[in-house]
């Protein structure tokens, strides 16, 4: 995993020298599509698998209605709602001009690019598509999605930082790490580990959250949909605080990354989703 060039480089700081392939297929076939088989992939593979578990959990505890079989519908749904929204997301949200020039760009997955709020919009449509499918109100169906999507935000941020992409901003702090594909590696100019920040502060931080929420109150059964409103506010304030040490990796948008703008309409649905959950709940006392 490490590149002799790189061993050489004398500097304080550590450089990245991770490699995006858990396994690299041989030649000649390393140089079509993926290339072999990458962490990127591998956390998505994960965090699904932790989703299933986690609803498993649920169900034999009595906080989910969903036997086994449910759960594979239900899967089915948000991962087609993730994998689409997040692809296509990307695509709309950061690369709406080469898209226009590019379009079958949106069908090369392996080139990278997934956009967590094409993710969520993804969601929020396989989960009414799919309330609407079982003949179900959407709001409890949104708390148990909640409940199963920070692992996976915290291992796609954790394949992010193994890429190398999507690397902060310069600093000389001294856990500063040196991206090769970063601008600045020759000269020794370090970066945060934004990445790193993200998979505590987005993954992590709402997964110890959302779980204390779901098992130790009763708001899922008492108000229904103010736990994905909730999620919604603390993951977009989160990602708020950390793009301000992420370089940003499209044009700002009223001055803010397009991170922050797009996490700003996140939040006004959190909390238009509890109000009306919590609305919803008093008529029905």
């Amino acid at each position: 995993m490490i590149s002799e060039n790189l061993t050489k480089f004398s500097t304080s700081y550590w450089v990245h020298n991770f490699s995006p392939f858990l396994w690299k297929f041989p030649a000649p076939y390393s140089d079509w599509g993926p290339g072999g088989i990458r962490w990127y992939g591998i956390s998505y593979l994960l965090g699904f698998i932790a989703a299933g578990i986690l609803l498993k959990i649920a169900w034999k505890k009595g906080k989910s209605p969903y036997d086994p079989e449910q759960i594979m519908n239900l899967l089915t749904f948000q991962i087609l709602g993730v994998l689409l929204g997040g692809r296509i997301g990307y695509a709309l949200l950061y690369q709406g001009e080469k898209l226009l020039n590019d379009p079958l760009l949106i069908l090369r997955v392996w080139e990278g690019g997934m956009a967590s709020h094409g993710g969520f919009i993804g969601v929020c449509i396989a989960t009414l598509w799919y309330a609407r499918y079982s003949k179900q109100s959407p709001f409890p169906i949104s708390d148990l999605i909640v409940y199963i999507v920070p692992p996976g935000l915290f291992l796609g941020r954790i394949a992010n930082f193994i890429n190398g992409e999507l690397w902060g901003r310069i600093t000389e702090i001294k856990w500063g790490v040196l991206f090769p594909n970063a601008p600045g590696f020759a000269e020794s100019i370090a970066r945060h580990p934004s990445q790193l920040y993200a998979a505590m502060t987005e993954g992590l931080m709402p997964f110890i959250f959302v779980q204390w929420r779901f098992w130790k109150t009763e708001i899922t059964t008492k108000c229904p949909g103010v736990l994905s409103g909730e999620f919604l506010i603390i993951y977009s304030i989160a990602r708020i605080f950390n793009e301000f040490f992420r370089e940003p990796d499209a044009t700002l948008i009223l001055g803010m990354t397009r991170g922050q703008f797009y996490s700003l309409f996140l939040v006004a649905g959190g909390l238009v989703l509890i109000l009306i959950s919590r609305k919803k709940s008093r008529s029905q006392e």
